[in-house]
């Protein structure tokens, strides 16, 4: 597993790891099983900042917008970027070619700009209301009761959707799946992920997140975690649908608006789940 390891943090982190030795279709669907994990470690900083600014009571938008902030650091805005490739793409034209070629030059358009801004609006805007069901609009008053009140649900909860956006990197990978490309990242990813097998892995990351979060009073209830998930796979469909319809099949760039599109609607759903 050393290779599908290395390549799933190599590709979705900051960490510093050694380069696979191949990258074979079946290196590339091990790694795309395995991005939730990998999604671990840039989940746990992101979590250790909210957590931070909470228990300093710097406010739940500060907080979350802090959270973001790490989370971007963790993963050089790599998906932001093909988010709004993606955007800009299937905004310039109705021809494939041409849609192609925008999504390749890396200029931020005004469609790229406005997904952008909407996607980090929804994401902060959840973490943030999250927090604020937890532990308060302004949270705690003191630091050194911050690990026995809502503080750690909050910033577990938010962790838990970092994991599932990165569960839907197999889910854009399933056999089917064409790719809009014959090179590039896309062209190795695409289709080398088995339908048995992710859904094994989502039933094991629903599994998980909901058995965490059942054992925190001040979280999202147990049964959000499976909630975030299907919500995760309906955007990651139609993405999908949309972005063969228009450019034939996914590419890298679809990867990562796939992630950020998927992380907005987890934490949605994480959301209206401890309001209800």
């Amino acid at each position: 597993m050393s290779d599908p390891w290395r390549l799933a943090v190599g590709t979705l982190t900051t960490v510093p790891v050694r380069a696979p030795t191949q990258v074979t279709r079946r290196t590339a669907g091990a790694a795309m099983l395995l991005a939730p994990v990998a999604g671990l470690l840039l989940a746990v900083p992101a979590g250790v900042v909210l957590w931070a600014a909470l228990a300093l009571g710097l406010g739940s938008v500060v907080a979350a917008a802090l959270a973001v902030a790490a989370l971007r650091l963790g993963d050089r805005a790599l998906h932001l970027d093909g988010l709004a490739d993606t955007a800009d793409g299937l905004a310039a034209s109705y021809d494939r070619e041409r849609a192609l070629a925008v999504m390749r030059t890396g200029d931020v358009g005004p469609a790229g700009a406005v997904a952008l801004v909407l996607a980090l609006l929804v994401q902060v805007g959840a973490a943030a209301r999250l927090a604020e069901l937890t532990v308060g609009a302004d949270g705690p008053a003191a630091a050194a009761g911050a690990l026995d009140g809502g503080t750690v649900g909050a910033a577990v909860t938010v962790m838990a959707g970092v994991v599932v956006s990165r569960a839907m990197l197999a889910v854009a990978c399933l056999r089917g799946v064409p790719s809009a490309r014959p090179d590039g990242l896309g062209a190795a990813m695409a289709g080398s992920v088995r339908w048995a097998a992710a859904l094994v892995m989502l039933t094991a990351v629903a599994g998980v997140l909901a058995g965490v979060l059942a054992v925190l009073p001040d979280a999202a209830p147990w049964w959000s975690a499976p909630s975030a998930v299907a919500a995760a796979v309906l955007v990651t469909a139609v993405v999908l649908r949309r972005c063969v319809r228009r450019i034939g099949g996914m590419t890298g760039d679809v990867l990562g608006a796939v992630v950020e599109v998927s992380l907005a609607a987890a934490l949605v759903a994480f959301a209206a789940a401890a309001a209800s």
